[in-house]
């Protein structure tokens, strides 16, 4: 029995030590309690981005969505020299075509020299709740950004230092706030972390606030949506709305969607983005064909829509111009590179077009 009560208390020590510093060594804070970005409207839960008792139609796929935090992030100031985590889900997915980092794991970023600066990201084993997100950092005080899961749904959330270190909340850095409702695309599928879905990277690259509305095969120009995005207040929306539906739902729902936003907001400005060449449709004709359709119907059905309404854009283009198509991960959704020049490609369309900067 002594032998036995001895190995349990080596194979403690090792957990402990694997997982970072020993629990009796850490205070936790209530994530909720910190600064939190990305929410377009406030919900009861705090990791939700949609309140379902509230806004409702949505099926059961869109709800379960809508309970993932995609683009939602922490913003707080700590001396730690470690940061520890520890998470609960109610709903944590196997995904093919993703890392479960981007799915269900955190993505920190540490402001230096004025620029968000990535830091480190990980993800626990789905059966621990505790892990080391960043240890042996230098002194001093860091200003930090922590992007939470893609495709996951918290329980819970805790962020957890040394006792004699400070974490505290820090006011939020982004003077301007956009949202951008749309796909898989805009919800991250085949990102490898979070903060590298485009929505977080063009929070980086402009310094504005995104709100990511991303409904993985559901964003297909609902008018329940759109009567959500007609009581959200931002600088602007974007909109990657016609990745999901077809030529004919596009010609059938787009002026109505504009029509309910627009009885709530007439001012505000409407960015709507052209789908991305999919790299499956090189070799397959189907696809091709549908593809082609589908980007015919959003031009012809755009430069209706810009005719009727005022402050309503359409930018033909998300990605890059002159692809080497090597960016796609599965034929449809775009590698980190993909994601990274569809980022760049739209940030510098929407300085253009918008004051957000």
């Amino acid at each position: 029995m002594k032998k036995k009560s001895m190995l349990t208390a080596v194979v403690m020590w090792w957990f402990s030590v694997a997982l970072g510093q020993g629990t009796d060594s850490i205070k936790f804070t209530n994530a909720a309690s910190l600064t939190m970005i990305g929410k377009a409207l406030p919900t009861p839960f705090a990791f939700h981005r949609l309140d379902t008792t509230v806004y409702k139609g949505l099926s059961p796929s869109e709800n379960q969505q809508a309970r993932c935090p995609s683009g939602m992030a922490l913003l707080f100031r700590t001396n730690a020299s470690q940061i520890d985590l520890y998470a609960t889900y109610k709903f944590d997915p196997s995904m093919n075509n993703m890392t479960r980092i981007a799915s269900a794991g955190f993505d920190l970023y540490i402001k230096k020299d004025g620029k968000w600066l990535y830091a480190n990201s990980t993800v626990a084993p789905k059966d621990t709740k505790s892990l080391t997100l960043i240890k042996s950092m230098g002194s001093g005080t860091k200003e930090c950004l922590l992007y939470l899961p893609l495709y996951a749904e918290l329980d819970s959330l805790k962020i957890g230092v040394a006792k004699n270190a400070t974490l505290e909340a820090i006011p939020n850095p982004f003077t301007h706030k956009i949202a951008i409702f749309g796909s898989s695309f805009t919800q991250g599928i085949s990102a490898n972390r979070p903060g590298m879905c485009y929505p977080s990277q063009l929070e980086r690259n402009l310094g504005i606030e995104v709100c990511d509305l991303g409904f993985s095969g559901n964003s297909k120009l609902q008018p329940y949506f759109a009567a959500y995005l007609a009581d959200v207040k931002v600088n602007a929306f974007v909109f990657d709305a016609f990745s999901n539906p077809d030529a004919e739902i596009i010609k059938a729902r787009l002026l109505p969607f504009i029509s309910i936003i627009r009885a709530k907001q007439p001012n505000t400005p409407l960015v709507f983005v052209q789908t991305i060449y999919r790299e499956s449709a090189n070799f397959n004709e189907t696809s091709r064909n549908f593809e082609n359709e589908k980007r015919a119907a959003v031009e012809n059905m755009m430069k209706e829509a810009m005719k009727q309404y005022k402050n309503v854009y359409f930018i033909n283009n998300p990605a890059l111009p002159g692809t080497d198509h090597e960016t796609s991960t599965d034929g449809t959704h775009p590698s980190d590179m993909g994601y990274a020049n569809w980022a760049k490609n739209l940030g510098n369309a929407l300085v253009k077009l918008l004051p957000i900067q």
